[in-house]
């Protein structure tokens, strides 16, 4: 993507768009539940410190760190993999900043209704439930927060979480601008990319 963008090359192979693709899927799904480990550690760290090192083992961080990467892996292998098994009609332009399966998909020539459907599913497990766990650890911190009367320990609290908001915010503001404040003439002037040697 970033050659694309610096040598004004727009045109990618079938396999290349799929591998982009994937990269970019499996990544961004792991990283939203890495996340959502992260937020459930700082809430056993401020609401039970005393029960942190036997909640946070060394053990329970590494398996929620595999697990991450294994679950962005394996989900978003099948949206790829369902993307190289579509029948396409002919070569064509996405209007799309990037290669993605779902703007892949507008050059087929079969019902994608399934898809789409599992796109659906994805988004929920992979995006809002994420989102929805760590706004739920995140609002029981800011109670313990509200019942502390130390100054210092709440100064000790705001240090500890403002990192891991900030890379939330970073994380999660572009995906609610792209939905909710986009304007819809805007696809049409997204820069386009000849996908090239898609199999009929």
């Amino acid at each position: 993507m970033v050659s694309n963008f610096l040598f004004g090359n727009k045109s990618i192979s079938f396999i290349g768009c799929g591998v982009q693709s994937f990269f970019f899927l499996t990544l961004g799904g792991a990283e939203a539940l890495l996340l959502t480990s992260m937020a459930y550690a700082c809430y056993i760290a401020i609401c039970f410190p005393l029960h942190y090192s036997s909640r946070m083992s060394k053990r329970v961080c590494v398996l929620m760190i595999i697990g991450s990467w294994i679950m962005g892996f394996v989900n978003y292998c099948t949206h790829t993999t369902y993307a190289f098994h579509v029948c396409y009609c002919q070569s064509g332009a996405i209007n799309h900043f990037f290669c993605d399966v779902p703007a892949m998909l507008t050059l087929a020539c079969t019902d994608t209704w399934v898809y789409e459907y599992t796109v659906f599913m994805s988004t929920i497990l992979f995006l809002m439930l994420p989102f929805l766990g760590i706004a739920c650890s995140y609002g029981r911190v800011v109670l313990a927060v509200y019942h502390m009367h130390s100054a210092e320990g709440r100064k000790k609290v705001y240090s500890t979480c403002s990192t891991h908001l900030t890379v939330v915010t970073f994380y999660y503001v572009p995906f609610f601008t792209l939905i909710y404040i986009q304007d819809p003439s805007d696809l049409q002037q997204r820069t386009r990319f000849w996908l090239s040697s898609t199999p009929s």
